[in-house]
């Protein structure tokens, strides 16, 4: 099971005010009964950008149409109670941000190499209208493959013109760089850090693309021969599949250790393919990644070297040979540095009653079995919001409130100071307000507050300072707002201490 988050909750002076009189503070502690606190759960969907599956919509649309197409994800997800986005910005050992080390994607402006014209960065807009949203913001990058079959011409831009020594051409039209290769590992580790040190991220996120799947190249094996013969010549040991492994396993862990050395809240995640291996649990058969796309995910997950996993169990509950909770099951059972596990899971098309149930049934079977930390990331965005019957499942489900990110105590486990909070009746609203000595060290405020006797509670971003509790309506129109709280919540997902105050009149 994954570690216990306790949030601890939440202190400080909190002075509110009804009216003209200033009520008296009472302290709460996480012991008290009735204590608020907010919902943890990961709710993050893919946004793919390779062959402009999901934004932007085509290559070459206008700056304005992508700004708008960007937004309109951004606030379908806060509408919907998620809490995190996961971008691909570096589809094609390209970039959909500014770049040094390779050319501007194809799929942002329709010619490699080409800046966006009015010039914007996309990564830092999206960034910054996620974080306004309080949505965090993952990175997602292809750490090998240099070209897509759909990705047009390959330019004097693209690295397999300035770096041939690293790059495979494959026969179903991809280009993949050599992991064993030195220099690949360097240029691929350069590029994330280049991301992590330039930007204001939230995780960096590899999906289950490492050595290529075997029909990339008509099912022959991967045309690596003259690394290989080169690896054997200097006296190298491991068989060919072992030295393949530990390519990715070296660059994995080099990877880790260096985005923590960086910013050490920058969280790393990985999204294998979602068997390890068949017979792994016994009931298991499919695809064998270990074999096939030479990635021992297992060990990077036992090692610790990730701070979340999400394996893609892209099947039903009661598919026998790749059941959704056997596989989970599995997975939990090798998380052994108690690292997150939120597993990836596939909404698909289907528009029917039984798959919104199937879907709200995954999300609901992960809370069961990991308690500790929930949460799963969806496949793919467009497959929710080309969905009104799923997002509606969803949101009247599983997402009818927000949540918080669980927290990561391995990466820090202090939590920030609380806000200073000023309240007071306002015609039966109730405003409130606060500052932070500290706003570097906040990405969320929550404001709890109870009508009648009923703790409820809105998460907002680290940039708000003040929030309007809105007055009952309808029926309830006699239940008084009574009570005001506020937390700090930082990057990590440490929640501050919460000073609760009586302000009913």
């Amino acid at each position: 099971m994954i570690k216990k988050i306790v949030a601890p909750l939440i202190a400080s002076c909190i002075l509110l005010y009804a009216c003209t009189s200033i009520k008296p503070v009472t302290t709460v502690t996480a012991t008290d009964a009735g204590t608020p606190r907010a919902m943890r759960e990961f709710r993050a969907a893919w946004v793919a950008t390779v062959a402009n599956i999901n934004w932007p919509s085509k290559p070459g649309l206008p700056v304005e149409e992508q700004k708008k197409e960007a937004i309109k994800l951004l606030d379908f997800l806060a509408t919907n109670n998620f809490n995190a986005v996961i971008l691909q910005v570096r589809p094609q050992a390209d970039a959909l941000y500014k770049s040094d080390l390779e050319p501007w994607s194809y799929y942002l402006s329709g010619q490699q190499g080409k800046a966006p014209d009015p010039y914007y960065d996309p990564l830092e807009y999206w960034i910054n209208a996620a974080h306004e949203r309080g949505i965090e913001l993952h990175v997602w990058l292809n750490p090998y493959r240099a070209h897509h079959k759909d990705g047009k011409e390959v330019t004097e831009h693209s690295i397999i013109k300035k770096r041939p020594e690293l790059a495979l051409f494959l026969k179903e039209g991809y280009w993949w760089l050599d992991p064993a290769q030195q220099g690949t590992q360097d240029h691929s580790n350069a590029v994330v850090m280049d991301l992590v040190n330039r930007y204001d991220i939230d995780g960096v996120h590899f999906d289950d693309y490492f050595y290529p799947y075997p029909s990339y190249n008509g099912n022959a094996d991967f045309p690596d021969t003259a690394s290989w013969k080169v690896y054997q010549q200097n006296g190298g040991k491991l068989s060919r599949g072992d030295w393949r492994r530990n390519a990715v396993n070296v660059f994995i862990e080099r990877l880790y250790k260096n985005i923590k050395a960086a910013k050490p809240h920058v969280k790393f995640g990985l999204s294998p393919f979602g068997i390890w291996r068949p017979g792994y649990p016994e009931s298991v058969t499919g695809f064998d990644q270990y074999d096939q796309l030479y990635a021992d995910a297992k060990l990077w997950l036992n090692k610790g070297w990730i701070d979340y996993f999400t394996p893609q169990l892209y099947w039903p509950i009661n598919r026998m040979g790749q059941s959704f909770p056997v596989l989970l099951g599995w997975w939990s059972g090798e998380n052994t540095m108690k690292r997150h596990l939120w597993p990836g899971i596939s909404v698909g098309g289907d528009t029917s009653a039984k798959n919104v149930n199937e879907i709200t049934s995954q999300i609901m079977i992960s809370r069961g079995m990991l308690p500790e930390s929930k949460g799963v990331v969806h496949w793919s965005i467009s497959s929710l919001t080309k969905n009104p019957n799923m997002t509606k499942g969803i949101k009247d489900g599983p997402y009818r409130t927000q949540a918080l990110v669980p927290a990561s105590p391995w990466l820090d486990n202090k939590a920030p100071v609380a806000p200073a909070v000023t309240a007071k009746h306002d015609s039966g609203d109730v405003k409130t307000n606060w500052s932070h000595p500290d706003e570097n060290d906040v990405f969320h405020y929550v404001v709890y507050y109870t009508y009648g006797n009923t703790w409820s509670y809105t998460i907002v971003s680290g940039k708000e300072k003040s929030f309007t509790i809105k007055k009952p309506t309808g029926q309830n129109i006699q239940i008084v707002i009574s009570k005001v709280a506020v937390s700090a919540v930082d990057r990590t997902g440490n929640e501050s201490e919460v000073k609760q105050v009586d302000i009913s009149k």
